[in-house]
């Protein structure tokens, strides 16, 4: 209880020590932001990620980004992932402008070059052998709607060619000549806000975009070769074992050195008698190096097997970034729980500390600075928890891509998952409803559901109470409904002497209770922790044998027991001594 009645000075005393702390942590905050930022920017430079803005029309599939661009809205066409270019629609449509938006436009480009390069059979395994036996063909004989070659593509990449074909009414169309069609296979229109979009003339802009498309295209069908498609799996294949053998390594050194290191600290501790902080350090860091190796080495495999599919480069890149990634997160988000942290300790100790309230509400802050204090340092670390993983989940790229079913699907889930921890989420309510409504704090003692102890933690789900035996009873913040708080502001004390029927002069021991009553209270030791003269109540119950008289003490906050007992071992010597002079036996 002294423990958490702390004089003022040692909040200001603490105050002092949160701002200088906070000082040290303002420079390390600082130098973490500048890593963040210069990590932000490597990440940016290295894989830039377009604004996607979401549209009142079909959202646009996972390989699509539209954005609003002053008059415009625009949509990425990419070839294998990776961006080719740019199509540009009207931001407000017109009546005489009812042509597709950009996401729509940029979804059916790339369907059209898909045809080009990714080989697809359009039926299924049953629809090709019905079709075989149908016609009495074999597989490769087939060349009918089951034909994964139908435009004559496959091993003859240079045989493609995207050549400008001018429309009637005068616009520029994209097409490929191909050797399984004899008629030009469209890819796409350039339209007016293409060129606007992109500063040149219709005729200029379908030049250069044929260029491209054409030289990627052409790499596109290259990678698509079965010559490159096994050389790619068999150096994934490799690339994998190594890097398993290189996992396996680091787990055979990290059990070893779990094996190997506690013997150096016993025999450390053996010849000095203690334990070495430098090799415990060193114990701890080694162990945390394996881990985040091993972690690595999982990361690396995986953005190894996804190389091994031709379009999986940007994916892979992604998964190779995510460690600095989440460290990145990781550091911004300790940066701001530490500010937070500091930020929380410093108004609660000027809260605490504030001279405007009285002296015994004073102390009562004090007491509850340290509950406060405890309890919003997790919640910020709980909050700050929270966003990194809400963050880091949201910056996996499988998961950033979900559609908005699979959101209301998630949201379903969390809703489930809250029925079923509500149990939880209901201590939580309540043990911020404990704290705000200063029902108890650490240092107070209290009943709870039948149970009585010293308050020593208060958390953001339960209490922890310790017994006059030493037992701790944890009791869950949503059981604390009734709550008999025995020190809150003061504290009170009843002492019951009992005076035997038979004999006893009533008047003249009432007399000789109360003189020591007020004796009690000139003490110079106790006086200062009493807050009113004790009071003699009088006889409050009468037995066959004894008549009860009670007294009311009235003190300090947590100082009740220790006056009670002394003034009840007062009044038993000095009724002894009455007693005798009475001559009563």
């Amino acid at each position: 209880m002294t423990r958490a009645l702390q004089p003022v000075r040692s909040s200001r005393q603490g105050l002092s020590s949160a701002i200088g702390g906070l000082s040290r942590r303002a420079l390390a905050l600082l130098m973490t932001l500048t890593l963040g930022l210069a990590l932000s920017i490597g990440v940016a430079v290295i894989q830039p990620h377009p604004t996607v803005a979401a549209t009142a029309a079909a959202e646009p599939p996972a390989s699509v980004d539209t954005a609003n661009t002053g008059s415009f809205r625009l949509g990425t066409v990419r070839i294998l992932r990776v961006p080719a270019i740019t199509v540009a629609s009207p931001a407000v449509a017109s009546l005489s402008d009812s042509g597709p938006e950009a996401a729509e436009r940029a979804r059916e480009i790339e369907g059209n070059l898909s045809q080009l390069y990714e080989p697809r059979n359009p039926c299924t395994p049953g629809e090709r052998l019905g079709e075989a036996l149908l016609d009495r063909r074999s597989f490769e004989a087939a060349k009918a709607a089951c034909d994964p070659n139908h435009l004559g593509l496959q091993g003859a990449p240079e045989a493609l060619r995207v050549v400008v074909v001018r429309q009637p009414d005068g616009g520029q169309q994209l097409a490929a000549l191909v050797p399984g069609r004899a008629s030009p296979f469209p890819l796409l229109t350039v339209t007016d806000q293409d060129a606007q979009y992109n500063g040149l003339p219709p005729d200029k802009l379908a030049e250069q975009w044929r260029v491209l498309l054409e030289r990627r295209l052409r790499n596109a069908r290259r990678v698509f070769g079965e010559a490159q498609l096994n050389d790619r799996l068999r150096t994934a294949l490799v690339s994998v074992a190594v890097l398993a053998l290189l996992m396996a390594l680091v787990v055979g050194l990290w059990h070893l050195s779990q094996r190997l290191l506690p013997r150096l600290q016993r025999r450390s501790a053996e010849r000095s008698g203690r334990f070495d902080p430098l090799l415990v350090r060193l114990t701890q860091s080694l162990s945390r190096l394996l881990t985040a190796l091993v972690l690595l080495l999982g990361v690396a495999m995986g953005a190894v097997l996804l190389l091994a599919w031709p379009g999986q480069i940007p994916a892979a890149i992604d998964v190779l970034l995510q460690p600095l990634t989440v460290l990145m997160k990781a550091l911004l988000l300790l940066a701001l729980a530490v500010v937070l942290r500091g930020l929380v300790a410093l108004l609660l100790a000027q809260w605490a500390s504030n001279l405007a309230v009285t002296s015994d509400h004073r102390a009562r802050r004090e007491q509850r600075y340290h509950s406060l204090l405890r309890v919003l340092r997790r919640l910020v670390n709980l909050v700050c928890l929270l966003l990194f993983l809400i963050w880091t989940v949201l910056g996996i790229p499988v998961l950033r891509e979900l559609s908005s079913n699979a959101l209301l699907a998630s949201g379903a889930v969390i809703g489930a998952l809250a029925l079923v921890f509500q149990g939880l989420l209901r201590d939580f309510v309540a043990g911020l409803v404990l704290l705000l409504d200063d029902r108890y704090a650490i240092g107070d003692v209290v009943e709870i559901g039948g149970r009585s102890g010293e308050v020593v933690d208060v958390g953001v789900l339960s209490t922890e109470l310790r017994c006059a035996d030493q037992r701790v009873v944890v009791v869950p913040n949503s059981h604390c409904e009734q709550v008999v708080n025995h020190t809150k502001l003061r504290s009170g004390a009843e002492v019951t002497v009992l005076l035997p029927r038979a004999g006893t002069d009533l008047a003249a021991a009432l007399a000789t209770i109360r003189s020591e009553l007020a004796a009690f209270g000139a003490d110079p030791h106790w006086a200062p922790k009493l807050l009113e003269p004790p009071r003699l109540l009088g006889v409050e119950a009468m037995t066959v044998d004894d008549l009860q008289v009670k007294a009311l003490l009235i003190t300090e906050a947590g100082q009740q027991g220790e006056a009670r007992r002394a003034l009840l071992g007062r009044l038993v010597q000095r009724l002894q001594g009455w007693q005798k002079h009475q001559g009563q036996p």
